[in-house]
């Protein structure tokens, strides 16, 4: 049986109007790598700040205006709302955009949308997270979750893997989590520096060296398709069950709410039912290339 996944609070953006844009204003930005960056945003209006509530693995649509809009992961505290953090990483017209801005101008949001990293069915589990590249973005807040409220999860950990040690992202909050005794975390990379003195590889060569009591492990992971498919079919031959496998997948969204249908992934919609599904959700779909 699949994990419900449907808990998420409402539209804060003009539950009435979705696709009315409600105004944000850059309050700080964080250059983490040569094309990736966090920025701050704080609502114009204090109203919409205080009605604004999200989960964990939940998404923006970010709008700017005159370039267009891109879904966008929030990546900041769900239990800290004095502002909004997005981890974009600038590949396209509207990241690009964005990552031309200066503190203080405005753009748009829309959302929250979609479904969340089903923490609550996490409760008392061992949790085992695998990130590669952006993919902590997602991750983090349900990290910021589960250490917040650590006596109700087993043993917890994370696998990261990024390109290169430069392309690492929230190096510091990494170091620190590492240095936890309750937090076990592994990087790797696939080119190493000369100060680099950690694995070499894929993130998913880092799942020899996890032993796992498969029947209470939940397994959350987020990262190229590629990675997620590996991931996934690992975990299920190490006999993790299938409906505690979760993915966060990644589509061209446009509209945030399943009516424009560019996000479709077979009879699902990535922004409506996801982007984080239950492997057991998406079986079918998640083996075919073509899909």
């Amino acid at each position: 049986m699949s994990t419900s996944l449907s808990q998420r609070p409402p539209i804060v953006t003009h539950a009435s109007l979705p696709m009315v844009p409600t105004m944000a204003r850059l309050i700080d930005r964080v250059q983490e790598t040569s094309n990736t960056f966090t920025c701050r945003l704080e609502f114009v209006d204090p109203e919409a700040a205080a009605r604004f509530r999200f989960y964990p693995g939940q998404f923006n649509m970010v709008y700017l205006f005159g370039v267009g809009e891109a879904a966008i992961s929030i990546s900041s505290d769900p239990d800290d709302l004095s502002s909004i953090q997005h981890t974009i990483r600038h590949v396209g017209s509207v990241t690009f955009a964005v990552s031309r801005l200066e503190v203080g101008d405005v753009l748009g949001i829309r959302g929250p949308f979609g479904s969340n990293w089903p923490l609550e069915a996490c409760r008392g589990r061992d949790v085992l997270l695998v990130a590669g590249g952006i993919g902590i973005a997602p991750l983090r807040p349900a990290i910021y979750q589960i250490l917040k409220h650590r006596e109700q999860y087993g043993r917890l950990i994370l696998l990261y893997g990024v390109r290169s040690p430069k392309d690492m992202i929230y190096r510091e909050e990494v170091e620190a989590w590492s240095k936890r005794r309750d937090f076990q975390v592994m990087c790797t990379v696939d080119y190493p520096d000369p100060q680099w003195i950690g694995p070499v590889g894929v993130v998913t060569s880092l799942m020899r060296r996890v032993r796992l009591d498969s029947a209470r492990t939940s397994v959350l992971v987020c990262g190229p398709r590629v990675m997620n498919r590996e991931a996934a079919h690992s975990f299920l031959s190490h006999h993790v069950p299938e409906e505690h496998i979760f993915v966060s997948l990644e589509r061209n969204m446009r509209c945030g709410i399943g009516q424009c249908g560019h996000c479709q992934y077979g009879p699902k919609f990535v922004c409506k039912d996801g982007p984080v599904f239950s492997y057991d959700s998406v079986r079918t779909m998640f083996s075919k290339e073509e899909v």
